[in-house]
């Protein structure tokens, strides 16, 4: 029988509360190659801790944190909530998860209530072609004797799948630093709950925000040498999200220096909708 690798994602987002410590909150994590906590799961639920302390009515729009240390997918995360301000409209809720008594991430986060105003958007690149028929990542990894492959190929929760070619196995033909990825859960999110669409779109993201860097340097994911780690994040949202819908993530690098790079990317649904902005820097070396 084939397992949804969606299941265990939406299992270790479900927090327990602390009935002795208010808006304390403690996370497992999912087994990762290297032993690393993944910093999309950190950063969702960090995310989903902060919700907790607010009304449903209350989403997150925007998100900034700091990826501080490594964390041990071996040991629990606890998700320490302050809450910083409630207003008429807005909410903001600083979040840090914690292990060894040390933050491994610390984040801020704002809510808002849905409310009338003003209503624009950026247009969605004309001639994208759609996720049907371009191959998926998890597909292209099939079959590659090597644990990082075979977790991508058979684990990772979500369908990805790039216009054009990727950087997991060579670096690409196209160096502009301009990429665009379709992305979908592999399995059903439930319905109606949008903070949980909400961060596991942050969830997804992590995988791919510094891939424009690697493109735009004519390397890949492989090549040797390559030392590489989230720094910081930030993240807006404009609209309601579902992540079991098609996405896409039209994405781009501005700058790189001193061991930085920064990524950048507009997501929109498959009919048009800008839905999310979002930038990410990281630590990107090379050996060489």
């Amino acid at each position: 029988m084939t397992i949804d690798p969606t299941v265990p994602v939406l299992d270790i987002l479900d927090l327990e509360a602390d009935p002795a410590a208010p808006d304390t909150f403690t996370g497992r994590s999912l087994q990762q190659p290297g032993g690393r906590v993944f910093g999309g799961q950190v950063l969702a639920q960090a995310l989903l801790a902060a919700g907790r302390t607010l009304d449903a009515d209350r989403l997150p729009h925007s998100m900034h944190g700091y990826f501080l240390r490594p964390g041990d997918v071996r040991e629990p995360i606890g998700f320490a909530v302050e809450r910083l301000r409630d207003g008429r409209s807005f909410s903001a809720r600083r979040t840090h998860a914690l292990q060894g008594g040390v933050p491994i991430l610390s984040m801020i986060a704002s809510f808002q209530q849905e409310q009338d105003g003003l209503d624009y958007a950026d247009e969605m690149p004309a001639d994208v072609p759609g996720p049907e028929g371009l191959t998926s990542v998890h597909e292209r990894l099939d079959g590659i004797d090597h644990p990082v492959a075979r977790f991508w190929a058979h684990e990772a929760a979500f369908d990805v799948r790039h216009v054009g070619d990727n950087v997991n196995l060579r670096p690409a033909r196209d160096t502009s630093g301009q990429q665009k990825v379709w992305f979908r859960s592999r399995g059903p999110v439930p319905a109606g709950d949008q903070l949980l669409h909400r961060a596991l779109l942050a969830y997804a993201c992590d995988q791919v925000m510094l891939e424009p860097i690697l493109r735009r340097a004519g390397r890949s994911w492989i090549s040797p040498g390559l030392s590489i780690a989230s720094l910081d994040h930030a993240m807006w949202w404009h609209r309601d999200v579902q992540v079991d819908q098609w996405l896409l993530f039209v994405q781009s690098t501005p700058s790189a220096q001193g061991g930085r790079g920064l990524g950048a990317a507009r997501v929109f649904t498959q009919d048009g909708v800008l839905v999310a902005s979002i930038a990410q820097e990281g630590m990107v070396r090379f050996a060489d």
